[in-house]
């Protein structure tokens, strides 16, 4: 993609941010139905004829976020399991490396589709984040994506900034980001099968497409989570109902079947939990080694679909799961961020316009760093580093260690972290605020001592500080009872987070037990929940501050949303900023937080 020989002064959100301050891997997972293959996926005549089949391969990624640059941390790195049992840590990802790693993988297959079931976008770093996400769409559209389903984190800006990116324009607060350049929009579909109109029940966007190649006629239904309303803000989703993935998929599969077409995939953007982190690992018989929704989603789907391609969970797997005919079916999975992709290939019959369910085959793939960069890529990435480098090299914090983010865990030193600079922001607004929740999926990555550029280590940037809170939520202030404050607490592992706990991280001075041999509610232990010391008193008032996300019932905390005298303070992405200054320096950079507020009894 070429870039305008001249550049205009940023847009307003730039200038006052400013102002206020690939490789195809290893062999995947092999399964009855999905029978790893090496690096191309050995078909020696792929791409030709099988007297009256012929090949097909569908490219695939998940839960991209954004990640035009490789991700650090653990969130750039993947698993690989050996024939030992030994495991080791592989760097991956980068849309550079990613997109060299698709264009390898096509060469020699005359049919070939890539698609991404949900969050492309969405919870990104500053680099795509700050431009609404505009620098991933144009991405997307240089490595060849051909379909999108939506996911949860499309709804992030709401359904008239979902429309946009599909079809372009400029941003209607912040305007185009560069004199003479305007966004084009996707150049691929994005389906929203189950997103449909509150009022008329129609779907918001197409709920599936028809993919043509040389004779072959695919059908892919893009589907999102039901529970999309529950871990989106309310006004994101406003307007919009969430229908049931499995019979949304049955029934737009029926239709495809009607006008004659049998092949089709699902692209579902719910996932499963498989029992290895390792990208090769074993599923196990049907599926057995895999736990989560996407189980009972696949069961249930219309044996019609030849496999469910799916995201959300961030994990990687390729498993076969039986159909409600008892026939083995793939679901995928390539974790997130860029740092796989799955492939499948397959052979499809042109008599029965069908795809061959016994020759479907899928492998995981790593995205290596030490293949040359897609240059075109690479260009897009320095283009849009130009126009943020002002915003995103700014220093807002020193730190002597790695602060880690372990969502898998109870407690993290950056949940701490960020709940403490929502407290002392929420002080500022109100004196007599006692303590800050914080939900864990708004943490997006880690904040490391390495540098990640030319700051120097230990330094924090604007840029890293917004990779780990990109959402731009308001700190809010709400009032609740002790007795709402401990059914807050319970509702981490009861309710509709029983089967997969969200636990909150607190503040200072907020202390309680966990003990995970109990089930439900219980494992919050009565009598143990303490602030500075002192039991709560379950008829007293109690000042507690929570992001916006949180102050309307979102991740299934409905309690919040209860609250009374609500007060709405500044960014969070602000707040973290301000703590950071107030309480760092170069000569005295902080230590991560011991992560020992909440005690654990497993």
């Amino acid at each position: 993609m070429s870039t305008p020989p001249t550049r205009s002064p940023l847009s307003r959100r730039l200038t006052a941010a400013a102002a206020g301050l690939l490789a195809v891997g290893a062999l995947g997972a092999a399964t009855p139905a999905a029978t790893a293959h090496g690096e191309h996926g050995g078909h020696d005549d792929r791409g030709r004829h099988h007297g009256r089949t012929v090949d097909l391969q569908v490219l695939a990624l998940n839960d991209f976020h954004g990640n035009l640059e490789p991700p650090t941390g653990s969130s750039g790195r993947v698993t690989h399991e050996h024939p030992d049992g030994t495991t080791e840590q592989i760097d991956a990802g980068g849309a550079e490396y990613l997109a060299t790693a698709l264009r390898e993988a096509r060469e020699g297959h005359a049919r070939s589709v890539t698609v991404a079931p949900g969050d492309v976008v969405g919870a990104s770093p500053l680099l795509s984040g700050l431009f609404h996400d505009e620098p991933t769409i144009e991405a997307m559209n240089a490595l060849g994506m051909d379909v999108v389903g939506v996911g949860n984190h499309e709804f992030d800006e709401g359904a008239a900034e979902l429309m946009r990116l599909q079809k372009g324009g400029c941003h209607p607060e912040d305007g185009c980001y560069d004199e003479g350049r305007t966004f084009e929009g996707a150049d691929f579909p994005i389906l929203a099968a189950n997103v449909v109109n509150e009022k008329t029940g129609r779907p918001l966007m197409a709920p599936y497409t028809v993919k043509r190649m040389r004779g072959v006629d695919v059908g892919f239904i893009g589907v999102t989570l039901e529970g999309t309303p529950d871990i989106v803000s309310a006004e994101g989703v406003k307007g919009l109902k969430f229908l049931d993935e499995a019979e949304t998929i049955n029934k737009y599969t029926e239709e495809l079947r009607r006008k004659g077409v049998n092949a089709v995939i699902a692209l579902v953007h719910e996932g499963g939990v498989p029992s290895s982190t390792a990208y090769n690992g074993d599923c196990g018989e049907d599926g057995a080694n895999l736990s989560g929704p996407i189980v009972e989603i696949a069961r249930s789907t219309d044996a019609g679909v030849d496999a469910l391609i799916t995201g959300h969970t961030h994990q990687p797997y390729v498993c076969s799961i039986p159909d409600p005919e008892g026939n083995d079916r793939l679901v995928t999975s390539a974790a997130s961020y860029g740092r796989l992709f799955t492939e499948l290939t397959m052979e499809y019959d042109r008599r029965t316009r069908d795809i061959v369910r016994t020759s479907v085959e899928g492998t995981n793939h790593v995205v290596h760093r030490d293949r040359e960069k897609a240059a075109d890529i690479a260009g897009l990435i320095d283009y849009w580093k130009a126009l943020a480098e002002p915003v995103a090299n700014r220093p807002i914090g020193w730190i002597s260690e790695d602060i880690t983010a372990d969502r898998a865990a109870v407690e993290s030193p950056l949940g701490d972290l960020v709940a403490d600079a929502q407290l002392a922001h929420a002080r500022e607004l109100d004196p007599r605020a006692d303590l800050a929740l914080m939900n864990p999926g708004g943490i997006r990555a880690d904040l490391t001592h390495a540098a990640s550029g030319g700051e120097g280590d230990g330094v924090v940037t604007y840029g890293e500080g917004f990779t780990v809170q990109p959402f731009s939520n308001t700190v809010n202030l709400t009032t609740l009872t002790g007795e709402q404050l401990l059914a807050v607490l319970r509702e981490q592992v009861g309710g509709v987070n029983e089967a997969s706990p969200k636990f909150l991280q607190v503040s200072s001075g907020l202390t309680y037990t966990v003990d995970l041999t109990r089930s439900g509610a219980d494992r919050i232990v009565a009598g143990s929940v303490r602030l500075n010391g002192e039991p709560i008193d379950p008829s007293a008032s109690y000042r507690v501050a929570v992001n916006s996300f949180l102050a309307g019932g979102g991740d299934g905390f409905a309690t919040l949303a209860k609250g009374t005298d609500p007060l709405v303070g500044g960014d969070d992405l602000a707040a973290l900023q301000e703590y950071l200054s107030a309480n760092s320096s170069a000569s005295d950079p902080l230590d991560a937080p011991a992560a020992d507020r909440i005690t654990v009894v497993r």
